[in-house]
C-alpha cells in the first residue's frame, strides 16, 4: 500500500517524501509544480504533476496507485499575499480540500494527515499556545486552513475519514546530507533570507521592530527543524493507522527565539559577519508566537532532534552553500 504526499515537491513535502522513502514506504507524490521543484522529489517516489483541484486527474492517480493514507502539504502559505488575494487562498487551499475529500471518499481512503498552521489561532491570549486556544484567524491564509480543518471534521462525521491536523509556525533547516533544502521565489522566510546575506546575495537583513515586549525587544517566534516536522507527520500516520480518532496537535520548540537571536545564531553557525539593521515594525506582528507541543510529545511520542537553533541553521547553511541558487543549481526551475 502507498502513502500519497500532496505538495511533495515543496520544501516540507520533499523532506517528508525523503523520510518516508528511507523508512521503506511506497510513496506517491502529487504536485502541480507551481512553487515546488521536481528535482526535490526523491527518485524512488512515483510522481504525478497534477493540481489537487483537478478532480478527474486526481481521481486517476487514486485509481492507478494503491493509496491507503494521504499527507496534505499542497497549499498556498504566504500571509501578505493572502490578504492581497484572498480568493486565491480559498480556492487553492479550502476548495482543493473539498475536491480531495470527495476523491478520497470515492476510493475509500479513510486517513489523512493535514499540514495545518498555528496561524489558525490569530492573536493568542495565552503563550505558549496549546490546542485549547480559541481559533480566531486574522488573515485569509489562517482562515483558509481553519476552514479546511472544519471541512475534515464534518467529512469524518459523515464518511468516517479520520484526520490529524498538525499546527506549527516557522520551519527551518534542511536534510542533513544537504541533498534537499529550502528554495522559494520570492523568499519570505527568515532563515534563508539571513543566509542569503551570509552568501552576499543580499546586503543586509532587516529586523522589523526592536521595541516589543520581549527580553531583547525583538519579536519571538517558534522554529522547528524540517526533518523533525517530517517525523511528526510520520508519527501522525502511525497514530491513524492504529485506529485512533481524529485529533489536532501543535508542534513547536516551546521556548521560541527572537529575530536578533536568530541573526546571532546564524553568525555563529556560518562564521560570517551578517549585517543587520533595525527597520520599522510591520503592522499586525504580535510580540510572541510560540506553540506548546506537549500534547504531541505525550500522545504521538514526538521528540525533536534539533533543539538548538544553531544546529538548525547549520543544516540550512550546508544546503545554501552547496546550492547557492537553490534547485537552479541542479538544473531545475
Amino acid at each position: 500500500m502507498s502513502i500519497l504526499v500532496l505538495g511533495g515537491a515543496g520544501y516540507i513535502g520533499s523532506h517528508m517524501v525523503k523520510t518516508l522513502v528511507e523508512l521503506g514506504k511506497d510513496v506517491v507524490v502529487v504536485d502541480n509544480l507551481s512553487t515546488g521543484h521536481r528535482q526535490a522529489v526523491n527518485e524512488a517516489a512515483h510522481f504525478y504533476q497534477v493540481d489537487v483541484r483537478d478532480k478527474e486527474a486526481l481521481s486517476a492517480v487514486f485509481a492507478q496507485e494503491p493509496i491507503e493514507q494521504v499527507v496534505h502539504f499542497a497549499a498556498s502559505s504566504i500571509v501578505p499575499e493572502s490578504v492581497k488575494d484572498p480568493l486565491k487562498y480559498f480556492d487553492n487551499n479550502t476548495g482543493a480540500m473539498i475536491t480531495l475529500l470527495e476523491v478520497m471518499k470515492e476510493h475509500a481512503v479513510k486517513q489523512i494527515v493535514f499540514s495545518s498552521t498555528a496561524a489558525t489561532y490569530g492573536n493568542p491570549v495565552n503563550i505558549p499556545i496549546n490546542e485549547q486556544e480559541p481559533q480566531k484567524p486574522i488573515n485569509p491564509y489562517g482562515e483558509s486552513k481553519l476552514m479546511m480543518e472544519k471541512i475534515m471534521h464534518w467529512a469524518d462525521l459523515a464518511d468516517g475519514i479520520k484526520w490529524v491536523a498538525l499546527r506549527y509556525f516557522n520551519v527551518a533547516g534542511a536534510a542533513a546530507d544537504a541533498t534537499i533544502g529550502e528554495d522559494h521565489n520570492p523568499e519570505t522566510h527568515l532563515v534563508p533570507i539571513i543566509l542569503q546575506v551570509a552568501l552576499g546575495q543580499r546586503p543586509e537583513i532587516k529586523m522589523f521592530g526592536d521595541d516589543y515586549q520581549t527580553p531583547d525587544g525583538y519579536n519571538v517566534r517558534d522554529y522547528v527543524h524540517v526533518m523533525d516536522l517530517a517525523n511528526a507527520h510520520v508519527l501522525a500516520l502511525d497514530y491513524l493507522a492504529k485506529g485512533h480518532d481524529s485529533n489536532q496537535f501543535n508542534l513547536g520548540s516551546a521556548s521560541g527565539f527572537s529575530v536578533k537571536e536568530m541573526v546571532e545564531a546564524a553568525r555563529t553557525a556560518t562564521g560570517m559577519p551578517i549585517k543587520a539593521t533595525v527597520a520599522p515594525r510591520r503592522a499586525g506582528d504580535p510580540d510572541i508566537l510560540v506553540a506548546d507541543s506537549s500534547k504531541a510529545r505525550e500522545i504521538l511520542g514526538w521528540q525533536p532532534q534539533y533543539d538548538d537553533v544553531s544546529d538548525i541553521i547549520k543544516t540550512a547553511w550546508q544546503w545554501h552553500q552547496q546550492h547557492p541558487h537553490g534547485y537552479a543549481d541542479k538544473g531545475d526551475k
